[in-house]
């Protein structure tokens, strides 16, 4: 029997036998083995109604072969690096979250009871899009994790069975994403309306409408500089799509009302001849919101076979609300109607073929956006009519007006950036490499490639404060096969103080009411002479600091850089403490607990003995007639909640009315109980001690007189029942 939960403290050092191509000093700092069971697709491309040949056969899939270390599925935070998968073989599919310590050197593991879905809600093929994205947020330490089901819905699949599962949200409590190894465990995930062992959300915590979160796929995740975490996805199908994107409240703990970027049904408007989808990203880069994709229009008799064009625009909004504008710095108006007002250039105009459906424009796409606002996007077009394929670099210097397009470039699949560099991070014959050009500039040269060693199938990267963090599969054989992490230094130390992503803010409410202990944690990547103002004082550091002794209520923050003409300045808010504030509501012998205000964990006590600690605020206990059930929180100041359980309380005869025969049902661990029966004028009728039978007490007044009685159960507090007699 598999448990629920599985957790990992594994020492992830390794020695490398493989050989490197080093230029300057990018470097590879660890190689961290994950996990040796990551979920893949070995079998063969199949039809959606493919029959299912067994948990001991391959793995048969209907898009692609990858599942595990796919998507947006790693990020840091801190010293911490976290990665989602899947675990193999097809029989196991759990879904799995990894957070690798940079300090201890410990990976440990969360098992979620959730699995693999597979195409259309059949397990047993293989869907490449059902991946996890993840995303932390610095503000409050809080988890979250976007499953993509493709653009489900209620009737989709026809038969219904993802009606109440369509949309997929998982997230922790606060500040679960920096607790010590040994408390990393899956009961800092909140549950779903209380139900055990259901971690799965159908819509994010807020107001936003449960008819947003139908037909939705590819979640990513972003932040902006002020530490706001946000998500998109793309709701719609591929040439009838748009993307939108939402906004975690930190302070609330809700995700705001989503943004949409362009509008589904675009040829229901005027001029508009075709619908159109997008397939792209949108991220946060150098200070603004920004969008880059190709398109895929519903004209199904051009010369391109899917997608076509580069598309592009920012925001000058940190929100993303407003002030939207095309790479020419013209504005535009969401939703975005007609995507040529943003098209940045056609790869379908480097090949001749002017065939219908000959132009394939799929892969190979990616952009970024340089600190010194350069602006790169690489791409494949191939000519299926001529066999020849191309791989283009479009780019623009910063304060160019056009872009330049280079057909002189190997290709890739990702581009990364850090400072004013452009990295093109990939594998070369299934080991990592590292290119990387100056901004602006298209003189890529290998800095990085490692020459040994194992092979890997497949990778994903994130880059942070000067390191890539690649997320890789290892080439092997079956279903199951090894997940590492490498970490590679880029020899980049942070050494502008000035780029707008340069600090990292933090806060700590008030632990208990009229403390004033909040605090402010201030981090900067480059090591430089700040000075922090808040509340009327400065602060002088280097690198770290933390402000202590801050009374509740929002502050302004304002960073200078000593010597430059360069201020950052933030809102933030201390949070007041909290008093522990819960409901219990009891049916048959189980106890609801709904826990309102307070910090976790929350310890319970049932009769004077510790029976549960927990981070969520909903959970279930089982109790008794008469137990003393004791809440109490992390923090003693924030009091505590005391219950004696009375299974009593909601008792009731049936039926009722009758012919004078009754039956009350009464909790099992109670043999016999007193009873007391009156008339309508309060006379005593009946005084006696009932047994109690399988939980039954029966009366018996078919002698009286018809009309009303009341029976008297005498318990720690009588309670009344009220009988009529026909």
């Amino acid at each position: 029997m598999k448990k629920k939960q599985i957790k990992f403290l594994t020492s992830v050092f390794f020695l490398l036998c493989c050989s490197f191509l080093v230029n300057a000093q990018v470097t590879l700092e660890k190689e961290v083995k994950i996990s040796d069971l990551g979920l893949h697709f070995d079998g063969s491309k199949v039809s959606g109604g493919a029959s299912n040949t067994g948990d001991n056969a391959p793995y048969d899939f209907f898009f692609g072969r990858n599942i595990s270390a796919h998507g947006d599925a790693i990020k840091s935070f801190g010293n911490y690096v976290f990665m989602t998968w899947y675990r193999g073989g097809k029989s196991d599919r759990h879904m799995m979250l990894s957070r690798y310590n940079k300090t201890t050197g410990v990976v440990s593991t969360i098992e979620f009871p959730h699995r693999h879905t597979g195409y259309q809600n059949r397990y047993w093929i293989g869907e490449s899009h059902n991946t996890i994205a993840i995303g932390i947020s610095p503000l409050d330490g809080t988890i979250h994790l976007l499953y993509d089901m493709h653009a489900y819905s209620a009737n989709r699949p026809s038969d219904g069975s993802l009606a109440n599962d369509y949309f997929r949200y998982s997230y922790s409590v606060k500040n679960a994403a920096t607790l010590p190894d040994e408390d990393f465990t899956i009961d800092k995930f909140v549950l779903d309306n209380g139900v055990a062992g259901d971690y799965k959300h159908l819509r994010t915590p807020g107001n936003i409408s449960q008819s947003e979160f139908v037909a939705l796929t590819y979640p990513s995740f972003f932040l902006n500089d002020q530490g706001d975490l946000l998500f998109f996805m793309r709701e719609g199908g591929n040439n009838n799509g748009m993307y939108k994107f939402s906004k975690y409240d930190a302070n609330k703990g809700e995700w705001q009302n989503f943004t949409d970027f362009n509008r589904l049904n675009a040829k229901s408007q005027a001029g508009i001849t075709y619908n159109w989808g997008l397939y792209g990203d949108i991220k946060y880069a150098n200070g603004k919101i920004r969008i880059g994709f190709q398109r895929r229009l519903s004209n199904n008799n051009d010369k391109y076979q899917y997608q076509n064009g580069i598309y592009y625009a920012y925001s000058d909004d940190p929100s993303g609300a407003t002030q939207w504008k095309n790479y020419k710095g013209e504005s535009i108006n969401l939703p975005l109607l007609d995507a040529d007002d943003i098209k940045v250039m056609e790869p379908g105009d480097f090949v001749t073929t002017n065939q219908a459906n000959k132009v394939h424009i799929v892969g190979n796409f990616d952009w970024t956006v340089t600190a010194n606002e350069d602006i790169h996007f690489i791409s494949r077009v191939k000519d299926n009519e001529n066999n020849v394929t191309k791989f283009l670099h479009t780019y623009k210097p910063s304060g160019a007006s056009d872009f330049i397009t280079s057909e002189d470039f190997a290709g890739g699949t990702a581009l990364y950036t850090s400072g004013n560099d452009v990295y093109l991070i990939g594998l070369n014959n299934g080991r990592v490499f590292v290119e990387k050009t100056a901004g602006g500039t298209h003189n890529f040269e290998r800095v990085y490639e490692q020459t040994g060693g194992r092979q890997y199938d497949h990778g994903v990267v994130h880059i942070s404060n000067g390191k890539a963090y690649y997320y890789l599969m290892e080439k092997k054989s079956g279903n199951a096969q090894p997940l590492y992490l490498q970490i590679i230094d880029l020899d980049i130390p942070p050494t502008d103080p000035t780029l707008p992503n340069n600090f990292t803010i933090q806060t700590k409410g008030e632990t208990c009411t009229d403390l004033d202990n909040g605090k402010l944690i201030i981090s900067a990547a480059a090591t430089y002479d700040y000075i922090a103002k808040i509340d009327g004082l400065d602060y002088s550091f280097n690198k770290d600091k933390t402000i202590e002794g801050l009374p509740p209520g929002a502050y302004d923050l304002c960073i200078e850089v000593v010597g430059k003409d360069y201020t950052q300045c933030y809102q933030i808010v201390i949070e007041e403490a909290e008093q522990l504030s819960a409901k219990v509501s009891v049916t048959k012998n189980i106890a609801k607990v709904t826990i309102n205000t307070g910090s976790a964990p929350f310890t319970v006590y049932k009769n004077g003995l510790t029976i549960l600690e927990t981070y969520n605020s909903n959970f279930t206990i089982d109790v008794n007639h008469g137990d003393d059930i004791q809440i109490k929180s992390k923090e003693a100041c924030q009091g505590e909640m005391l219950k004696t359980i009375n299974l009593l309380e909601d008792i009731r005869a049936y039926p009722n009315p009758s012919n004078g025969v009754y039956k009350i049902y009464i909790p099992n661990d109670i043999n016999n109980i007193g009873l007391e029966l009156y008339d309508i004028q309060s006379r005593l009728i009946v005084s006696k001690t009932y047994n109690v039978i399988n939980g039954t007490l029966s009366i018996d007044i078919q002698d009286k007189p018809s009309g009303i009685y009341f029976a008297k159960i005498n318990s720690k507090k009588p309670i009344f029942i009220k009988l009529i007699k026909n």
